[in-house]
């Protein structure tokens, strides 16, 4: 009995120093795993955080542009809206002339529109009934003086319509079926796109 007892103590030994081995290997095994698995979860981790910090980066420098190009946008709409108000300004200090040189001015815009000095005036109602036949004969005088004492003997003259029409101020030249619009609005919409930025130059130097 004893050398089977012997025997069988023997391959147990043995089969525990197997099994010992095998558990041992398998353990390294784990550890190098865990260690691969480890090391690729870092270098994971790592190309994320990268990742996100590049995104974050952009992000930023998107919303910055962004910014930028809305602070952009506002500023050139309060220029474009001062400029607007200085345009406006124009027009009310036109109208705000005092009479006769507001009277010179209407008649110097009718000299200047006239092509046959035989147009009917069309005025605003209010510049109609205040200064239209001051501003008409005016004109006629300077149309002929400026076309001399023979050719003022035949020429026509200009006068003043029965009607008004709706404007801020100026006048319109009507020669038949054909108008020439000088009223302020007019003029100044006209000179607006020539001007605006020799006026946006003087308001922001």
């Amino acid at each position: 009995m004893n050398g089977i007892e012997k025997i069988t103590g023997q391959i147990d030994a043995d089969v525990q120093k197997e099994i010992d081995a095998a558990l041992d290997q398998a353990r390294a095994q784990a550890q190098e795993i865990e260690a691969r698995y480890a090391s690729q979860a870092e270098a994971q981790a790592e190309s994320i955080r990268r990742k996100g910090e590049q995104d974050a980066a952009l992000r930023q420098e998107r919303l910055v542009d962004v910014a930028k190009l809305e602070a952009r946008k506002t500023l050139l709409a309060a220029k474009q809206d001062m400029v607007g108000q200085a345009f406006d300004l124009a027009l009310k200090k036109l109208l705000a002339l005092p009479d006769q040189e507001y009277i010179a001015l209407l008649a110097k815009l009718a000299v200047a529109a006239s092509r046959t000095g035989r147009e009917q005036v069309i005025f605003s109602q209010k510049d109609r009934s205040r200064y239209g036949k001051q501003a008409v004969t005016m004109a006629n005088e300077m149309l002929a003086k400026k076309a001399g004492p023979r050719a003022a003997e035949s020429a026509g003259m200009l006068t003043l319509a029965e009607e008004a029409r709706p404007m801020a101020g100026g006048l319109i030249l009507r020669d038949g079926r054909v108008e020439t619009n000088c009223s302020f609005e007019v003029l100044i919409h006209l000179q607006r796109d020539a001007l605006s930025a020799e006026v946006a130059r003087a308001l922001f130097a």
